[in-house]
């Protein structure tokens, strides 16, 4: 018997326990078929907790040390100057409009996702073997294709109508580029197709069309905002993604027929974190905290006399270094007095991470290799206070507390690109704030290390097997494993 397709559906901001409570409630009839005819559970995402870093991480099956996409915002070292995939309008503006939409358009697949990480498009690729991605926002292939622009877009420096890119060989990117002819809902107050409507269009589209490639990728990104803004107990987000979900399951003669040719994986990308009221004091103000330092403003780019670039991820941070007067641990020291930050961690000689916290005494040094095993098979040296990330030990194992796979994780993004830096991960119910950067008061937020971050659901249905570890950097080796058998 031939193999199955697969259908990986990431559905941003999926969280197990409030599908459960969905699906409990009848508000959910699509994802309570795939949960009863399969198997729901959770899935570590990388850190920090952000889309751009997720994508790239399942694409290639790896942490940000291999693939190199640090985060939604990150400062480039070589470049000397900020990136940023898109938090808002105003940052953008300020960054500059033209290069800001060059970055999440084109280089962030073509420049800064790293050409030595395969993506499984590309490896499908060289096994003769068809994909297809819709709206993902990482889709690096071999095949190369041409998006066609929006005229106001053409109108900036370096764009014109259309972009030369590399992809797999069914890509949908919004309505810059889709397989439906006919599909609607591209014009800029949909966002340019990139909303869950869309995605399922295109996606029905490949179906009634029997068009599905072995393996296909589809991006459902409208629950974020919900969720963002009406905080993590609203399920509204839920029902308006499982409506679409029917439609897809409705092109199907039956929603049995969906299964019978089809392995579905049905996963968020991150979770979020509760973001407390205005007047709990959620906002970690860092330009207060660090006032003595100079820091690097967004419109006018990092001048000579500069100490400090501010990257905000939402509930993590990266604080980089300029000026070799000051070191890491100086501007720690600063940080660790407010209690609402959490974890702070820096690189420091022979690969060796540093961590403190603002919430717990001590410190921890730790690296690659040594006499300590973790939950995933990796060898670690562990040296100071565990608790400052909450890990236990068994012997000679280690088990993880509230931050899933911390050692791992927080090794990857301090080695995923060049600088000296500090991450920085905000306490549950506490946000970062520099500038303008986007602040969800009273709703819920992510980025952060801590397990609100960083646990997402995922559904399999249509086989038996699983990934090899709950962590989304398995899930590559897993999908090829099925398309190989």
């Amino acid at each position: 018997m031939a193999n199955k397709n697969v259908i990986l559906l990431i559905i941003d901001t999926l969280m197990l326990p409030f599908l459960k409570k969905a699906v409990d409630n009848k508000m959910a009839p699509a994802f309570a078929f795939f949960m009863k005819h399969g198997t729901a559970s959770e899935i570590i995402s990388p850190f920090p907790t952000m889309s751009v870093n997720v994508e790239s991480s399942l694409l290639t099956g790896h942490y940000s040390d291999v693939h190199h996409v640090p985060g939604l915002v990150w400062f480039h070292d070589e470049e000397k100057r900020l990136i940023n995939y898109g938090t808002n309008a105003s940052e953008l503006l300020q960054l500059g409009l033209a290069t800001s939409l060059k970055d999440p358009l084109y280089n962030i697949n073509h420049e800064h996702l790293n050409k030595k990480a395969a993506t499984i498009f590309e490896e499908l690729s060289k096994k003769g073997k068809n994909s297809a991605s819709i709206n993902g926002l990482l889709y690096r292939g071999s095949q190369e294709k041409v998006m066609q622009l929006p005229f106001l877009l053409s109108l900036l420096p370096t764009f014109h109508r259309s972009l030369t890119v590399k992809g797999p060989d069914l890509l949908t990117y919004g309505s810059f580029i889709k397989q439906n002819p006919f599909a609607k809902y591209g014009h800029f107050w949909q966002r340019f197709g990139f909303n869950n409507r869309f995605s399922a269009q295109e996606l029905i589209y490949l179906i009634k069309n029997h068009s599905l490639p072995p393996f296909t990728m589809v991006y459902f990104p409208d629950m974020d905002q919900i969720i963002h803004k009406k905080g993590v107990e609203d399920l509204s987000g839920i029902v308006k993604t499982d409506r679409e979900l029917q439609k897809v399951l409705d092109s199907f003669h039956s929603w049995e027929e969906a299964l019978k040719n089809n392995v579905w994986i049905i996963m968020g990308d991150n979770g979020q974190a509760v973001v407390r009221p205005r007047n709990q004091n959620p906002l970690i103000h860092l330009e207060k905290l660090l006032s003595p330092y100079r820091i690097t403003k967004l419109s006018k780019g990092v001048r000579k006399d500069d100490d400090l670039v501010l990257a905000v991820n939402q509930r993590m941070a990266f604080v980089y270094l300029l000026q070799p007067n000051h070191s890491l641990e100086e501007i720690a020291n600063i940080l660790k007095t407010d209690a609402r930050i959490d974890v702070i961690a820096w690189r420091e000689e022979e690969e060796k991470i540093k961590v403190v916290s603002g919430r717990r005494e001590g410190m921890l040094m730790f690296k690659k290799g040594g006499q300590w095993e973790d939950p995933y098979g990796s060898m670690w040296t562990l040296n100071g206070d565990i608790e400052v990330l909450d890990i236990f030990t068994e012997g000679s194992r280690i088990k993880y507390g509230e931050y899933p796979d911390a050692l791992a994780r927080l090794h990857a993004a301090a080695l995923s690109h060049k600088g000296q830096f500090l991450m920085i991960s905000a306490y549950p119910g506490f946000e970062f704030k520099y500038g303008s950067s986007p602040v969800h008061v009273g709703g819920a937020s992510h980025g952060g290390l801590h397990q609100h971050d960083s646990l997402a659901a995922i559904i399999v249905s249509g086989t038996e097997r699983l990934p090899k570890y709950n962590r989304m950097i398995d899930v590559k080796d897993w999908i090829l494993s099925m398309l190989d058998s």
